[in-house]
């Protein structure tokens, strides 16, 4: 728990965040490096820069027939003018209709504020999923609400489209269920919402480390964002997975190990998994074939004992080649000790789906976003009080006793990754034909961790 308190001294030092393009997450990095440096003997280390979206409201409002409504601004949404906009608001379809611009057949929505619900669709996310459709069919603003009762501290459109994307506002459910059932009373709502949002390009960066030692061509792979959202600490989401792999590392220093392992701390995860992306999308040819699998640890201090559905028989989306392996480890482990493991699923949520997308084996620990296993989740306390420590050590040891396996006979138990042909530095593409599943009860990690798109 040191290295958690460290965490939160790091946030409270910095307006209670370790988000990316603030100091916190800065001080983060230098504290990562710090701790690798004493172990210069055994393992190396680099600090990987590169360049990402920052996005920062400097303003924004929403009243709904004159009252005030805490709204928040969706990442990467269109400003208004300065003024803001003052629209009659109807509501727009729900259920999958919500999720194409066909289902807005029969509805009048040009030129007026559109009110959605939140929910999953089959392209284009939670929430951008539901703006495209809308401002397609001619809506000015789209204001959507969630489709969960925890209160909206973070949302995002994953990249700017400002063809397609028109000012969008996301407000909580609380908030919303009231004004839906006055517009299918008939009644006339008016709206006035205002935002400015800035974004501009900042560099940030991952923190990679790998032992000296080991056969460079099996290389096993960890890895844990090191950034926060702005909202708060961040200590269980992702400060416990950060603390867990790095204890890992230190440990891992002091024993023999036949295969490579490499280390990544994420920048820039809650942002669209932007650190894990610019690292795998610049392997070399070289890195690319010597990498074996990669282990995910978001969340894992808090909630249930989750590992990842590597075989596909609960949520009918496997991994890639390997993954059931690598699932079946984890679980023999936490079963051994006489406890419960719940199935997490593939729901593209964390970095994971930037290995997952080019092929390579994945698995990892997940201990859920929902309500029930973590209230604090993308809150502002999610502080050093938040995580349960007996969770953290069991699945820190259950981690341990996996990569003690894989470390040694890695390459005997995984499939390497077959690479259709060799693809240039910077070449890796990813496919966008997964259907990711959906976590019970998240409200979050739909698509990304907190970038729910």
């Amino acid at each position: 728990m040191k290295n958690l308190m460290n965490l939160q001294k790091i946030a409270s030092r910095n307006n209670n965040n370790r988000a990316f393009g603030y100091p916190g997450y800065t001080e983060s990095v230098d504290f990562i490096t710090k701790q690798l440096s004493k172990q210069s003997k055994t393992s190396s280390f680099y600090v990987q820069d590169f360049p990402a979206l920052w996005t920062n409201v400097t303003s924004i409002s929403l009243s709904i027939d004159g009252v005030d409504t805490f709204v928040f601004g969706l990442q990467y949404s269109p400003s208004t003018s300065p003024e803001g906009v003052t629209l009659p608001l109807v509501l727009g379809p729900t259920g999958p209709a919500g999720c194409s611009v066909d289902g807005y057949a029969g509805f009048d929505v040009a030129g007026k504020a559109v009110l959605v619900e939140r929910g999953t669709c089959p392209t284009g996310g939670t929430l951008a999923g539901r703006l495209r459709p809308a401002a397609a069919a001619g809506a000015a603003v789209v204001i959507i609400y969630n489709n969960v009762v925890s209160h909206v501290t973070g949302g995002t459109l994953s990249a700017p489209d400002p063809e397609r994307f028109v000012p969008g506002g996301f407000i909580d459910r609380v908030d919303g269920l009231p004004v839906v059932e006055r517009l299918l009373a008939g009644e006339a709502v008016t709206i006035k919402f205002q935002q400015t949002q800035v974004i501009e390009t900042k560099i940030t960066q991952n923190v990679i480390a790998e032992t000296r030692g080991g056969d460079e061509g099996n290389v096993v792979m960890l890895g844990a964002h090191l950034d926060s959202v702005v909202a708060g600490p961040g200590i269980n989401d992702d400060g416990s997975g950060t603390s867990l792999i790095l204890e890992l590392f230190t440990a891992l220093n002091s024993f023999q190990h036949n295969l490579k392992v490499r280390f990544a701390w994420w920048g820039a995860e809650e942002n669209g998994l932007l650190g894990s992306r610019y690292y795998t999308s610049h392997l070399s040819p070289a890195n690319a074939s010597s990498l074996l699998t990669y282990l995910n640890f978001d969340m894992v201090s808090k909630g249930y004992f989750g590992v990842f559905d590597g075989d596909g028989s609960s949520f009918n989306l496997s991994g890639p080649a390997g993954s059931d392996v690598i699932e079946k480890i984890f679980v023999d482990d936490l079963t051994s000790k006489g406890l419960t493991v719940t199935p997490a699923v593939f729901s593209g949520g964390s970095d994971y789906q930037s290995f997952f997308e080019l092929g390579f084996p994945v698995g990892g620990l997940h201990t859920g976003t929902g309500v029930a296993q973590d209230p604090c989740y993308h809150q502002a306390c999610d502080t050093y009080e938040n995580p349960n420590s007996t969770v953290l050590t069991v699945n820190a040891k259950t981690a341990a006793h996996v990569l003690s396996i894989l470390a040694m006979e890695g390459d005997k138990l995984i499939p390497k990754r077959v690479a259709k042909r060799t693809l240039a530095l910077g070449e890796m593409q990813y496919p966008r034909s997964i259907a990711w599943g959906v976590e019970e009860g998240q409200h979050g990690h739909s698509v990304t961790c907190g970038h729910e798109e």
